[in-house]
């Protein structure tokens, strides 16, 4: 399974406007700045973030997005869902894709696939928005600006 760049970019993103939310609503554009992303892709991944609930966006020339809940209630699962959806490795296990399986009955694979999900979500979910910018103050020294 692979996370694609939106995932990455989202989650980085996200990490930064964490980081600096306590000096007010962040604009994408000093997000793009710091993180050398594109701000036509981030208000793409924000406008998906916003629409899980994630974020909240304030309008006018001093506007900018929020968190929606702090970060340590916010996981690094709740943000790569709502990027990419669901984190099956497989169709065949994901509740959300009606199975068309004709081996379904006698699959011996179905179970790795299962335990991969179960691992994957297990370990996104373990980690929290807090903790990353938490592991970011470290690494850094502050600077905020880091790599994913």
């Amino acid at each position: 399974m692979k996370v694609s760049t939106k995932g990455r970019y989202g989650l980085r993103a996200i990490v930064d406007l964490a980081a600096h939310e306590s000096e007010g609503q962040v604009s994408l554009k000093s997000i793009a700045e710091r993180q050398n992303l594109s701000e036509n892709y981030l208000e793409q991944l924000f406008s998906s973030l916003k629409k899980s609930g994630l974020v909240k966006s304030i309008r006018g020339a001093q506007g900018g997005y929020l968190l929606a809940r702090t970060a340590d209630k916010m996981t690094v699962g709740d943000i790569l869902r709502s990027l990419e959806g669901t984190l099956c490795p497989v169709d065949c296990i994901d509740p959300d894709v009606p199975s068309n399986c004709d081996r379904a009955d006698e699959c011996v694979t179905v179970d790795v696939w299962a335990k991969i999900r179960d691992k994957v979500n297990e370990v996104v979910d373990s980690i929290t928005l807090a903790d990353l910018v938490s592991e970011l103050e470290n690494k850094s020294n502050n600077d905020y600006i880091y790599y994913i």
